[in-house]
């Protein structure tokens, strides 16, 4: 039987149920994916994109804690992760100015529902 997603380190029960929504049922699964793939796909299954929880990935799947991710490294996976927001979600939610895509791509403004 295969191991679930949450017995790789920082990833807890609620990583299982968003993971199986993006059809990533398995530890291997995930492992095989990679960090960026499995966001990717994260993203695609509609969870909401979050910095944190993206780097989290990044650390469990060389077996660091979380908090372990800082400096240049930090800012390099900062760059991935609005690289891979800006892909699935794109720049720009109908009805928003480009100013508010922009905040939002930072991380200024909440994303309108």
């Amino acid at each position: 039987m295969s191991e679930p997603v949450s017995s790789i380190r920082n990833l807890g029960p609620a990583s299982d149920v968003s993971f199986a929504k993006a059809g990533i049922t398995s530890a291997d699964q995930l492992r095989a994916l990679g960090a960026d793939d499995a966001y990717r796909a994260l993203l695609k299954s509609g969870a909401r994109p979050h910095f944190i929880g993206y780097y989290v990935i990044v650390m469990g799947l060389q077996g660091r804690p979380w908090n372990d991710c800082q400096g240049e490294e930090k800012a390099a996976l900062r760059k991935t992760f609005d690289a891979l927001k800006a892909e699935v979600h794109g720049t720009k939610e109908k009805g928003r100015s480009d100013l508010e895509a922009a905040l939002d791509m930072i991380g200024v403004i909440e994303k309108r529902s």
